[in-house]
């Protein structure tokens, strides 16, 4: 079961919805926690370990082979640890919110493609998606959820290739909220988080929170 850190809410909620983070490559589960800043007050969240031990504090989703894409296994081992880590800690009734950076996006994407309906608002920084074609691609097409993705214009650590294919699968699949922030590098900034709160706030309305 993976590792988690979360908000006092967490153990005694029985709120419809709550927010999962997930660190990029070579993070651990504290990374993203000034993310919190960005969810509306009261909203349970955690934050998870990635189940692969890079070194002391640094763990990752799936190892990098070709930057930007990776192999579909580990993709899929990873995804199926998060699922199982939901249905051990979570409702069946309780959608998740994934907010994502890097490869920590790349998995955001993955709950979406693999069990929708189980999935709200995800939220992908700084990332990608992957090539290889996922259970409810399909689905998506036809639902069009709403998707916030943001990114640096000076992000140099996502390959040109990777971010190409995220735009198109995005605009295929789903509503998106598309962001990108001058003079940002591979990083969250101040703006990104007034974009995502104010994202995560219209749909925790839409949805009846």
């Amino acid at each position: 079961m993976l590792h988690a850190v979360a908000s006092p809410e967490w153990a005694d909620s029985a709120d419809p919805a709550v927010a999962v983070f997930l660190h990029g490559y070579g993070s651990d589960e504290r990374d993203l926690l000034a993310l919190v800043s960005a969810l509306p007050p009261g909203l349970p969240w955690a934050s998870l370990r990635a189940p692969i031990a890079l070194g002391p504090g640094a763990h990752a989703w799936f190892r990098i082979t070709e930057p930007g894409n990776p192999d579909p296994a580990p993709v899929a081992a990873a995804t199926d640890a998060i699922w199982a880590w939901v249905d051990e800690e979570l409702p069946a009734s309780t959608r998740v919110i994934p907010i994502g950076f890097s490869q920590g996006g790349l998995m955001a994407s993955q709950l979406l493609r693999t069990a929708p309906d189980r999935v709200l608002a995800p939220v992908i920084l700084g990332g990608f998606v992957q090539a290889a074609p996922q259970p409810a691609d399909a689905a998506l097409t036809r639902t069009l959820p709403a998707v916030f993705s943001g990114r640096g214009e000076e992000d140099r650590v996502i390959a040109a290739a990777a971010v190409a294919r995220t735009e198109t699968w995005l605009d295929a699949h789903t509503t998106a909220t598309a962001r990108r922030y001058p003079g940002l590098a591979h990083g969250i900034d101040a703006r990104e988080l007034a974009d995502v709160r104010e994202f995560l706030a219209q749909q925790l309305a839409a949805a009846g929170r």
